[in-house]
């Protein structure tokens, strides 16, 4: 509320001997209208601050279990030497948990939401499971944690911070401003971010879920020297992921010469860190952004540059453990039908989200699939 000023009934700070107040300290006309402003403006952030705290409230997952065959971790780490202690009681450590990875923000946390629920009610070993989530370095962070943390009582998880100031002045503007977001880029620093400990990972976008076990996925053999594994696409046009700067330059073009260079889709891979970090990889991605900023050679946000690195040198796994694109293309977020062939983990990349669209009463038929796994407390929520 704003309360209205008065400029009467001073008498705590009135001299008798002296003039009336309501004349003599009556602010100009023009103070009171600036006052006036910065009362509302204040307010306003006020009611912004409060909304970015309370805008989502989602309800407790229930608690899932492992099967009898699953391994302990709590075992293996009692077997653990004391040296290998992380302060997490071991386990982030463990070579028998499925690692996996996602970034977190306040913009996408209902997808990630969603996702981490899919993933745990699908595995064989859902208390094996290792989240891993990086969240930009802002106030944002503690809330994010603690969402997770209340939606999910009984997760296994850490949170990193990433400094995007490492990756801000080499990012391009791309086709479509969501793309240029610094921790769109964090995938290509978990191998820095995540503790050495931590050989391999799943990496996970926000805006998916699955719907069969995730250990299949992180078991993906990766023979003696690939770096990661996600499905391939070679029927995609692979020429248009780049500009005709590119291929018409032959020093830059000749880059994937004696490559059978594939377009995949980077929301959904298989890291072996230890061989990233060992090839250094991070430094090759970003000697390719580095060159975009003096060289408009591709258009697509972070994808180019794993392209440019990893395509033709990956282990391709079955699409059906990415039927993306269903979120449209990157210009109007059009409905879209799943490719032929099982599922295993529908992907609402592109420009179209399943919440936003179900939120505002459009929602595309695929949209009803990733519905049940949307924890989102609403006014009309049954749930206590």
């Amino acid at each position: 509320m704003i309360t209205k000023l008065k400029h009467t009934h001073l008498p705590l700070f009135q001299n008798q001997s002296s003039p009336p107040l309501h004349n003599a300290m009556r602010p100009p006309p023009f103070l009171a209208l600036f006052f006036l402003l910065i009362s509302l403006i204040s307010l306003s952030s006020a009611t912004d601050n409060a909304t970015t705290t309370i805008s989502q409230q989602f309800r407790e997952a229930p608690q899932f279990y492992n099967s009898p065959d699953c391994p302990s971790l709590i075992e293996a780490e009692n077997n653990a030497d004391d040296d290998e202690e992380d302060g997490n009681g071991g386990y982030i450590c463990s070579d028998l948990a499925v690692h996996v990875a996602m970034t977190l923000d306040t913009a996408y946390i209902r997808g990630s939401v969603a996702a981490i629920l899919s993933v745990l009610q699908h595995s064989s070993c859902p208390q094996n499971i290792i989240f891993h989530f990086v969240a930009s370095a802002s106030p944002n962070a503690s809330l994010l944690r603690s969402t997770i943390s209340t939606t999910f009582p009984y997760l296994r998880f850490q949170v990193y911070t990433f400094d995007e100031s490492a990756v801000a002045g080499l990012i391009s503007t791309s086709i479509r401003s969501a793309l240029d977001c610094p921790l769109n880029y964090a995938r290509s620093y978990l191998a820095n971010i995540l503790p050495l400990c931590v050989r391999r990972v799943v990496y996970l976008d926000s805006d998916l879920v699955l719907v069969d076990d995730i250990a299949k996925l992180a078991a993906t053999p990766l023979g003696d020297s690939a770096v990661l594994s996600a499905p391939e696409y070679c029927n995609a046009n692979f020429t248009t992921y780049f500009t005709p700067t590119f291929w018409s330059n032959p020093s830059l073009s000749l880059t994937f010469a004696n490559r059978k260079a594939c377009y995949f889709n980077t929301g959904v891979m298989v890291i072996d860190l230890d061989r990233w970090r060992a090839g250094d990889y991070t430094s090759k991605i970003e000697d390719w952004m580095e060159l975009q900023k003096r060289v408009r050679i591709y258009e697509l946000g972070s994808l180019p540059p794993f392209l440019l690195v990893f395509a033709g040198n990956i282990v391709a796994v079955d699409h059906r453990w990415n039927q993306h694109g269903l979120g449209g293309d990157n210009f109007r977020g059009l409905c879209r039908d799943l490719h032929p062939g099982p599922v295993s983990l529908l992907h609402w990349s592109g420009k179209g989200k399943p919440w936003a669209r179900l939120d505002a009463n459009r929602p595309c038929p695929l949209d009803a699939l990733w519905a049940p796994y949307d924890l989102l407390q609403t006014p009309f929520s049954l749930d206590s």
